[in-house]
């Protein structure tokens, strides 16, 4: 019966995602500009507030699963946080991660905050569907980790929190703690499926790290 249901939340966020994304053209990243692309992100902080950490209420309808992930790279410490933590180093990582729109840059000592939309092309049943996530990122040099909140289709909210510790022999180890936010019908299917694409770009990132190519 579990099985069931879990394709059946599968089922159902694709056409929700689907039906979110009709909108945006199915080729190659989007024809709106950076600035209609701004005022998104503008519409989705003022409407669903995503940087908000409230649990969902018990009758929401909204549930929320946290899970924890960690790799150890070959490489040391500050760089590696400087890095890891430029979205623009994710492209080509992320397998989906196509452009990163920077909306907004600045510094409220000692953090460094960031409003961006990353476009994702994902490839469904033969065409492409264009995906926005909203996000604002804010960098704590200071205590070199990074927090990361962001909004996406079908209202979709992952807050992040990103720890480097320094290991012996240069080494850096890397925690994300992800916290995914949707409706309980697929709760289960996006924390499953965002654990899983941050396991894969940790991989890449590490590769590119220890590789030098980073």
């Amino acid at each position: 019966m579990r099985k069931i249901l879990r394709v059946a939340a599968a089922q159902m966020f694709a056409a929700a995602f689907v039906l979110a994304a009709l909108s945006a053209p199915s080729n190659a990243d989007t024809t709106e500009s950076d600035a209609e692309i701004a005022a998104e992100w503008q519409t989705a902080w003022d409407t669903y507030h995503f940087t908000d950490t409230t649990p969902p209420a018990p009758d929401s309808g909204r549930s929320r699963v946290t899970n924890s992930i960690s790799v150890d790279i070959d490489a040391p410490m500050p760089s590696t946080f400087y890095k890891y933590s430029d979205f623009n180093n994710h492209i080509g990582r992320n397998p989906f991660l196509k452009r990163v729109v920077m909306h907004k840059e600045w510094l409220a000592a000692p953090t460094l905050y960031r409003n961006l939309t990353a476009i994702e092309e994902i490839p469904y049943e033969g065409t492409i569907v264009v995906s926005k996530t909203h996000a604002q990122q804010r960098l704590h040099a200071d205590g070199f980790y990074y927090e990361t909140d962001s909004w996406s289709q079908p209202n979709v909210v992952t807050h992040q929190k990103i720890e480097f510790t320094v290991l012996p022999s240069g080494k850096t180890r890397v925690t994300e703690n992800l916290t995914f936010e949707a409706d309980s019908s697929l709760i289960d299917f996006v924390a499953a499926n965002g654990t899983a694409s941050h396991q894969q770009l940790q991989t890449a990132l590490k590769q590119a790290i220890e590789s030098g190519e980073l």
